[in-house]
Formats: structure tokens, sequence, C-alpha cells
């Protein structure tokens, strides 16, 4: 697979309470934030990032920040109104604010998928765009979210749980063949058909934990001991892109960049697994010969060595940069 798949899937990127940002650093000096501008947090998660952008901005700046879930969008929400102005929209009720830092920007949370980026009005030029694709802890720690093959749960898995088919509705309904499609498609799982075929067989099912048995007798090595990752990792992988739209939503929000970055603006993408990582470089590649992206980043970058023992969730993460022209 060309990815470094830990035994959870994609624990990525997205700090508060401890939990800290993959590549914060490196990710903040791409993305050279000006004093004054315009800038999307595309997944705001817990709001790390976030922090460290509008610290950056000053009083004159905006942050315009992005998510799916509810409940990451109310924990950033409240951490960041601790120095910021929180500017309540339709999309969310961020309760108001006070503003206790006077050189901290407007921050606007919009409740929703960063591909509506390009069709929000009046269509704004933007400084730079942040897009970390790593789940957060929230998300995973949290067993009736149905992420985890590690917890007992039901079988939900969305980031927005309050729209959208469930896991258990797909796995429960689609037929045998467009769910091993799913499967090898996104799970990138050449166990596809074997394990499809055991699900079908084991319908319904309801909890992670069937899920997980069903999928590990069906996809269990006949050598384990070089078995690098949980059994279940790639479909469960799968299964949760495909709910979310995961792959779709990334490439509106890279066909759109284009259009909405100012001459100048930066994009900069940290993504945990290699069929996020090719659509990024694909869609650089192609935006440098179409004359719109100077690439800073010829090769992804990777956590160093200390970050990765410091944060193991670092592993598999790779951040691609492109400047507009």
């Amino acid at each position: 697979m060309g990815t470094d798949l830990t035994d959870t899937p994609e624990w990525g990127g997205h700090g508060a309470g401890g939990h800290v940002p993959v590549l914060l650093k490196e990710a903040i000096d791409f993305l050279a934030v000006k004093r004054g501008g315009i800038y999307v947090d595309a997944t705001v998660g817990l709001g790390g990032h976030s922090y460290e952008i509008a610290r950056r901005l000053g009083a004159e700046g905006h942050l315009i920040g992005f998510d799916k879930d509810p409940a990451a969008l109310g924990r950033a929400a409240f951490s960041l109104q601790s120095s910021a102005f929180s500017e309540s929209t339709d999309e969310l009720a961020a309760g108001g604010g006070q503003r206790a830092g006077l050189d901290w920007p407007v921050v606007t949370l919009i409740h929703g998928s960063f591909a509506e980026l390009a069709n929000r009005e009046p269509r704004t030029a933007y400084d730079g765009i942040l897009a970390d694709l790593g789940m957060s802890s929230l998300q995973l720690s949290d067993p009736a979210r149905g992420f985890s093959f590690q917890a007992e749960g039901p079988l939900d898995m969305r980031m927005n749980p309050m729209s959208g088919e469930t896991a258990e509705q797909v796995v429960n309904h689609i037929d045998e063949r467009e769910l091993a499609d799913v499967i090898y498609e996104f799970g990138e799982e050449r166990r596809s058909r074997r394990i499809a075929r055991a699900i079908v067989r084991s319908r319904p099912i309801r909890t992670t934990k069937q899920l997980v048995e069903v999928v590990s007798a069906a996809a269990r090595s006949m050598n384990q001991k070089h078995e690098r990752i949980h059994p279940a990792t790639r479909t469960f992988q799968a299964l949760r892109i495909f709910v979310n739209h995961e792959l779709d939503d990334l490439k509106a929000l890279l066909e759109s960049a284009p259009g909405v970055l100012k001459p100048g603006g930066r994009l900069v993408v940290i993504s945990f697994h290699s069929l996020e990582d090719r659509i990024v470089k694909d869609a650089f590649r192609e935006g440098a010969k179409q004359g719109w992206y100077g690439l800073l980043t010829k090769k992804p970058l990777m956590a160093s060595e200390e970050e990765k023992d410091r944060n193991p969730r670092s592993r598999s993460a790779k951040m691609r940069a492109a400047e507009r022209v």
C-alpha cells in the first residue's frame, strides 16, 4: 500500500487537551500566515492548527474553519473563544462569545464539509488553506461513534452524526459485489471478496465488535507473525471513507482551491493514507502544469523521528504544499 498503517485507522492530527496536531510547526511554516490575512482551516477538528493560525493573524485577520463533526467543532469553538471573537453563523450556533483578546482575529466556524468552500457567497480570495485530513482522538475514543475497532459500539462512522447513511446500513444493505468493491477501492484490501462474502453471510451486523469478528476470521493471515496491522484496519478505513465521501470531498477542495486562493496564497494538505496522498500529489502536479501553482514540496514532508517517537499518530502523515501563482 505504501502506507505505514498503525493498529488504529488513520489516527491523525488535531490538538486540544494534550492532543498535539501532527506536523504542526511544518504546516504553519509552509502556510506562511500573514498578519491581517484571510485563512481557511478546512478541518478544524479540536482547534490545534486553528489556534496557531489565529494567533498570527491579529485583529485585522479572519479565520474560517470547517468541520463536519459538530462535537469537534463545539470543542474547538470553546477553546478558541477563550481569546477569540467567535462569530455565530447559520451553520453553527457558536453562542456569541466575548472578545477577550485585543489582538485576535474574527473566527467563523462552519458546520459543514470543506467541499462547500467554492460555493460560499460572497466568493472570497483566501491567503491560505490548510487541510489536515487525519481523524481526531475525540472521534476515535468515543465507542458510540463506531470509528474504532478496539471498542464495542454501534456501527455508525459518520463524521456528521445528523445526516447520511451509517456504516451499519452499508454493511447490511448493499450487495456483495458492491461491498467488495468498496473494501478494495477505499481500503486497498486484497482480501476484499472474501471479507464481503463473510459479511453478507453474517448479516445482520449491528456493532463494531461483530464486524471485527467477522472480518478478522475472513482476513486472518496464514502467517500472523508477519501481519503488521489488525486484520480489520483496512475494512474499517474503507467503510469510513465511503460513508463520509472523504475522497470526493478532497477532490472538490483541490478543484476549487486555485479559484479561491489569492496570488501568493498557499495550500497545505496533510494526508494519512496513500489514497489521499495520491490525489493531492496528482492535483498539485496538474496545477503546476497548468501554471496555477508553484510546488513548495517536491516530495511529501514526513514527521521527524523525534515526533514519531513522541506522537505515534504522525507515522503515516505526509504533507504537501503549493503556492498560487
